[in-house]
């Protein structure tokens, strides 16, 4: 293996700008209807007859809410179309909706808009009229967005049957939800042979929370349903909405000869069976979060795809096989059966990961997956594979690797490969011998990835000898016209938002408030009935009386789950603040990881705040939890009071294997851990910490811990495999039943300069250090405040520490 391989976009950027459309369908014209605004075009409407065209003038419609209801024929289709192509503008609250059949909508631009309809074109006017057999097609909507981004709108959403969506530009989509849904609520919407073809996916930033899928075929409720969509020939271009760019939730989709371009996420088999995924290509050119395929339930087949340069990881790995959940609801993870992977081609990228998502509920391995005759070639020497379940339920025939990095002799066969350059990308030659020595089985495709005939079958997705590109990097897409897009000027709010107390007022101003954002809090309560999702960096600032609480309204049915979500990239910073989670259902946490197998780093200050009262056992409740395939880069607790909790800080449910470990550093400064049932920090590591370079860090300084874990094989701080943990100037008390309120183990763990009191003693291990430790009474002279008195061993001089326990800045 001695080619040195690089990666280009360049190549691809200008997809969208060199576009042509396919001929439209030759159609009858009797007559030709201009209109000028809404009025007239629904008069026209009204009138329309098969093989009419009704031409909208050039020029800007504003608030153009336009309800097309005709039918056309075959033969005679009535179309709806701009004067010029790309002229038309629509602006406002513009939409389109369509029912009736053989309609076609071409060459309009839904430009920069504010609209807040649920759809921008619609394929149905109300659950009783529909379009089938209709054609968008030849148009653009570029950043349509309602002004407030929290809305949930789509930009297609897919009705009846036999419709397609084609050549079209959709760029730009930044508020919550999905930019093209294909619907099965009805037996008129099953079955329905739709097809998504030629079109140019652009730009769509990452939302931070689900619901910023590019296209959604179905729902989990309807996922059993046969849909029948052809998704094919489209490019998807930085598509970062979240970590499903597609996202299939229906029954005996295809999608095939996609171009998957720096996006981050992949092509999701989320719930429905038996979808064909062949002849796509994805190029991550090493950008951080991009993926490939994920696989969940059954009966698919993965065929003919070529992968390169994928970094994304877990959850978004160039192949991911899921474990499923034992009588999964439809929701959740159906176990992935009698799944056939076969002749792909992934080059210089991140470890494919079966098993992925393995915890608690997720217990079903894969099952019945044939895993053949793939090619696999790494420059890196990074693994190829992480098993993360049991895969005996996974049968491994003829795949080959060319890398240094060690493989299982039982699923891969090494070599090196003889290769050619096709411009940037590696083929291999004719004279790799061994590419040749695989069984061709009865999934294995006639074709290879560039539709050439196998003549002599061989490993992976192209011939060798292969000289020409893949379909998918090939093809035109986009409309026939050049729509020059520019993102528009967003209106910034302003950096400081003052919030009133009230109803969810906070969570409000979260969703409205520009990055960088700081919400002024007033003195008084806010009562928070939902969750609130940080997708930027926000700051809350309380007010320094201390009188400023958050807490959730005691009129609420079920338990709020957390008070605020701490999405991926972002950093959160509260001050000043009481979070309360005392209710007749009390809140679950008061802060929460990004969802789990969210990869990217995050950050959490909490500073000179009081939380309290998070007492819900149900499912482990805590001050904070990290959801697993998640990590900080660092959470940091200063000047604040933990107390009257069921858990501190729970980062222990990495449980893999793989050296996972749920944040870089762990700050604990000048804070109170008071009267918690179980831990105030459990920080898990799933491997040795001496097999790995990984600087994790758990910090405590000036720190008090009164009746924490009060039990005898509990644990006040809890780590595992950590590699470094430093205790300094710290106070643990009131716990008698506990036999070890720490227990270390590595010769970079070490606790010096800390009193215990009433709490068991220290068990150290593995190199770990102890110095200058005090069992003795701390003496306060005021237990609620935790100051001591003058007679206080704390404050004498120890190891040159002015004192242990609180300092006054506090």
């Amino acid at each position: 293996m001695f080619y040195k391989f690089y990666m280009i976009a360049l190549i691809f950027v200008g997809f969208q700008l060199n576009t042509s459309t396919q001929p439209f369908t030759n159609m009858a014209q009797p007559k030709k209807v201009y209109v000028k605004n809404v009025q007239e075009f629904n008069a026209a409407v009204k009138k329309a007859v098969p093989g009419d065209s009704i031409v909208l003038k050039n020029g800007v419609w504003d608030h153009a809410d336009l309800f097309v209801n005709v039918k056309g024929t075959k033969e005679a289709p009535i179309t709806i179309k701009a004067e010029t192509n790309g002229s038309v503008i629509f602006t406002g609250n513009s939409g389109i909706s369509l029912s009736g059949s053989y309609i076609i909508v071409e060459g309009f631009w839904f430009k920069d808009g504010g609209t807040d309809l649920k759809s921008v074109i619609s394929f149905k006017k109300n659950d009783q009229e529909f379009a089938s057999n209709s054609r968008v097609t030849n148009c653009t909507i570029s950043y349509y967005n309602p002004t407030d981004l929290s809305l949930t709108t789509h930009w297609v959403d897919l009705w009846g049957k036999n419709n397609r969506v084609d050549h079209n530009n959709f760029t730009g989509k930044l508020n919550h939800g999905t930019t093209l849904v294909v619907w099965l609520k009805g037996d008129e919407h099953t079955e329905n042979n739709h097809q998504i073809d030629h079109n140019y996916f652009g730009e769509r930033p990452d939302l931070g929370v689900n619901g910023g899928e590019t296209i959604r075929i179905g729902t989990s409720t309807n996922s059993m349903k046969s849909s029948k969509s052809i998704v094919e020939n489209n490019t998807f271009e930085h598509c970062n909405g979240e970590i499903e760019i597609i996202s299939n939730k229906s029954g005996d989709n295809i999608y095939r000869n996609n171009l998957f371009l720096e996006s981050e996420g992949t092509l999701t088999l989320r719930h429905g069976n038996n979808a064909l995924v062949e002849n796509n290509v994805f190029l991550g050119n090493n950008k951080p979060k991009t993926g490939g395929i994920r696989v969940i339930n059954e009966g698919h087949i993965i065929r003919n795809n070529f992968l390169v340069s994928l970094a994304g990881n877990g959850f978004r790995g160039p192949i991911v096989i899921m474990n499923g959940v034992p009588n999964s609801p439809l929701n959740r993870y159906n176990q992935v059966k009698n799944v056939t992977i076969v002749n792909n081609t992934l080059i210089n990228c991140e470890a494919m990961e079966f098993g992925a998502g393995k915890d608690e509920e997720r217990t079903l391995p894969p099952m019945n997956v044939l895993f053949a005759n793939n090619l696999i070639s790494n420059t890196t020497g990074k693994d190829i594979l992480k098993v993360v379940d049991d895969i005996k339920g996974i049968r491994f025939e003829g795949n080959i690797v060319d890398s240094e990095a060690q493989v299982d002799a039982n699923y891969f066969t090494k070599a090196t490969i003889d290769w050619t350059l096709l411009k940037v990308f590696p083929m291999p030659t004719a004279s790799n011998s061994i590419l040749k020595d695989v069984r061709k089985i009865k999934e294995s495709p006639e074709f290879d990835i560039t539709n050439a005939k196998r003549n002599i079958y061989v490993a992976g997705a192209f011939n060798l000898d292969n000289k020409y590109y893949p379909e998918a990097m090939t093809m035109i897409t986009g409309p026939s016209w050049k729509p020059d897009i520019k993102a528009p000027k967003m209106a910034v709010s302003s950096a400081i938002i003052d919030v009133e107390p009230g109803t969810n007022n906070i969570g409000k101003a979260i969703k409205n408030a520009a990055p960088e954002s700081i919400l002024k809090l007033k003195s008084g309560i806010y009562y928070e009935d939902k969750t609130s999702k940080l997708t930027k960096n926000i700051t809350i600032q309380g007010s320094k009386d201390g009188k400023t609480i958050i807490k959730s309204p005691e009129t609420m049915e079920s338990p709020l789950n957390y008070f605020f979500r701490i999405n991926e990239g972002v950093k959160f910073t509260i001050e000043n603040v009481t979070l309360d989670g005392e209710n007749s259902t009390p809140v679950k946490y008061a802060f929460v990881s990004p969802e789990e197998q969210m990869g990217s780093k995050y950050n959490l200050f909490v500073n000179h705040c009081k939380i309290k009262n998070f007492t819900n056992k149900e499912g482990g409740g805590s001050v904070f939890k990290a959801y697993v395939g998640t990590k900080a880069d660092t959470i940091s607790i200063k000047n604040t009071t933990i107390e009257n909790s069921y858990r501190g800080l729970n980062l222990s449910y990495e449980k893999t294997g793989l050296g996972s470990y749920n944040a870089e550093v762990i700050i604990l400064y000048n804070s109170v851990f008071k009267n918690i049932e179980e831990f105030a920090v459990n920080y898990v590591k799933t491997i040795d910490p001496l097999s790995s370079n990984n600087p994790e860090q758990l910090l405590v300084d000036h720190c008090v811990f009164s009746k924490v874990s009060n039990y005898e094989k509990g644990g006040i701080i809890k780590t595992k495999n950590i590699y470094t943990v430093v205790i300094t100037n710290s106070v643990f008390e009131n716990s008698y039943n506990l036999k070890y309120p720490v227990s270390l183990s590595g010769f970079s763990n070490v606790i010096k300069n800390c009193l215990i009191y009433d709490s068991g003693t220290l068990k150290l291990s593995g190199g770990a250090k102890d110095l200058n430790i005090l069992y003795k009474n701390p003496k306060w002279e005021d237990k609620d405040t935790f100051t001591p008195s003058e007679k206080s061993d704390l404050l004498k001089k120890n190891n040159n520490i002015e004192r242990i326990g609180l300092l006054e800045t506090r």
